[in-house]
């Protein structure tokens, strides 16, 4: 099994991307979760651009990594300097990182056009500075920028910036496809030369490394392609964070690597973290996840068409290219207007609902699914409204509440804000209870309302709390009197569940989704209970 090294630049160019940003904390806390899958090599900032880089490197430098080696990531010595007298090189050698990664130029549009620079002194800046930092016992990595383009531009000028960095010392060569713009059938034919072209020349110890921007929509293929035509260290971030369209993205490379096409980069045991350290980096950055990522997506294996699930339940590999689990990914059904029987015979199960061989329960609960999202229901992501549905429909539904009124005041005097306040009156079995509570709007204070009613008999509604609120118009022509959909997350100690409201008035589908999220709530608790 080929060996294939991981390098990770979420930290420096991962936050190039728009609206990222990680505090030389969030970055130690990111750096250790990297360490912790696995990750070979870990690059920390550019210590010579911004003192939040240095700080990173500062709170790094006395933490023994398990796996990873810290990387800090810089220039070639300015032209017309020396080595000793240039700043970013000094910074690099002071950030005590064990590992440089210095990037130069091999696009000779860039050596002339932008740096006005001449083709000769760009080698020699090349060649003293991997010869000045592999004098100070450190191992340096030579990062290519714009080889491809370089490469197609000027062939011969190209391999000498490659040339001129190994004649400093280094024996990894970087190859980057800097702007985006290449083609799979590209990176191949030119990696391909360039591993040839050193191995001919003798130098049969210089291992190569690919760095791909996402501009094309090409990154993760370049990458893979790269690896397949002789790479064996793949740089990219985490998420595919980066500059304009991002950067190669590792949850999907790694997984691609181990799994398709048997590199030995990570352990089976890491390589079921890279979902968790997907959303870890997500949640840093303060950045929603995308669905939609392979591998790691909520969407990755979820599975809505009637053909499909009436497969999988026969033989996942049907609709399934890898096992979820690999990956600690798992399968999920939705149920909507796609959806036929075998949805809803794989969800009741899933969601513990008893339907036994009853298919005209599975044909009513089809129909009305179907009739709901014509409504404007969508069940796709409301799994907690959906259970309570398919209960209702099948005389399994117990209400441990029932609604009698409530009402909801919004003052708004002056300057001052609006004040929200809410009375709620329901029934719990024989007993009823009223009671009113404040919030800092309407669904607020019928939150807290409902709560302070349920509390002295349901306790255990204090240990859920709503953790995302999202309302959307479902179709606009009417303007406000337009139906809305109302989303309600929300978290206890061992479950996340969604629940859903449908209504032209924005309070009545909030209702209906904070009632859902309280019976779903304590419907787990007394399945917990019954077991």
């Amino acid at each position: 099994m080929k060996k294939t090294l991981l390098y990770d630049t979420t930290l420096r160019d991962g936050m190039q991307g728009e609206n990222i940003f990680f505090s030389p904390e969030d970055k130690l806390k990111i750096a250790r979760r990297l360490d912790d899958v696995g990750i070979h090599y870990i690059e920390g900032g550019w210590p010579g651009a911004n003192p939040g880089a240095q700080h990173f490197f500062e709170l790094v430098r006395d933490i023994q990594f398990k796996n990873a080696r810290i990387a800090a990531f810089g220039s070639t010595r300015r032209q017309g300097k020396t080595c000793e007298q240039d700043a970013n090189l000094q910074a690099l050698i002071n950030s005590g990182a064990p590992v440089i990664t210095i990037f130069g130029k091999s696009w000779d549009l860039h050596v002339e056009s932008i740096m006005d620079n001449t083709k000769e002194e760009n080698l020699a800046m090349i060649q003293e500075s991997v010869a000045y930092l592999l004098a100070r016992d450190l191992e340096v990595l030579y990062d290519a920028e714009h080889f491809y383009d370089g490469y197609k531009a000027n062939t011969p000028y190209a391999l000498k910036t490659l040339e001129a960095a190994v004649e400093g010392g280094t024996r990894c060569l970087v190859l980057c496809d800097t702007n985006g713009g290449s083609l799979p059938c590209e990176i191949d034919t030119i990696t391909r030369s360039v591993v040839a072209h050193f191995k001919e020349s003798g130098h049969q110890d210089v291992i190569f490394g690919i760095h791909t921007h996402n501009d094309c929509a090409m990154a993760v293929a370049n990458a893979v392609t790269a690896v397949h035509a002789g790479a064996t260290m793949v740089q990219g971030t985490i998420n595919g964070y980066g500059e304009r369209c991002g950067n190669a993205d590792l949850t999907a490379i790694i997984p691609i690597l181990a799994l398709k096409m048997k590199r030995d980069c990570m352990t089976d045991e890491n390589l079921k973290k890279i979902l968790n350290l997907s959303r870890f980096v997500s949640e840093t950055a303060n950045v929603p996840p995308v669905n939609s990522r392979p591998f790691v997506g909520k969407s990755a294996f979820a599975h809505k068409g009637g053909v499909h699930v009436s497969a999988i339940m026969k033989n996942p590999r049907a609709y399934e290219h890898i096992s979820p689990s690999l990956v600690g990914n798992e399968r999920r059904v939705l149920v909507s207007e796609q959806s036929g029987k075998s949805n809803i015979t794989y969800k009741a199960k899933e969601l513990g609902v008893d339907l036994g061989d009853d298919e005209r329960k599975k044909a009513l609960i089809v129909a009305s699914i179907k009739e709901l999202e014509n409504d404007g229901f969508e069940f796709d992501a409301a799994e907690g409204s959906l259970k309570l549905i398919m209960e209702k429909l099948t005389d399994q539904f117990v209400p441990n509440f029932e609604l009698e009124s409530f009402r909801v005041v919004v003052e708004k005097d002056k300057e001052r804000p609006c004040y929200s306040h809410a009375m709620i009156k329901i029934r719990v079995g024989d007993t009823t209870e009223i009671t009113s509570a404040e919030g800092d709007g309407p669904v607020s204070a019928l939150d807290n309302s409902l709560r302070k009613a349920l509390t002295s008999i349901y306790p255990q509604v204090n240990d859920m709390h709503l953790v995302d609120f999202k309302v959307r118009v479902i179709e606009g022509s009417d303007g406000t009197d337009a139906k809305v959909r109302v989303l309600i997350e929300s978290r206890d100690t061992n479950n996340i569940f969604s629940t859903i409201g449908v209504s032209e008035d924005i309070i009545e589908a909030s209702w209906q989704a904070l009632a859902d999220s309280f019976q779903y709530k304590l419907s787990l608790d007394n399945t917990i209970k019954g077991e």
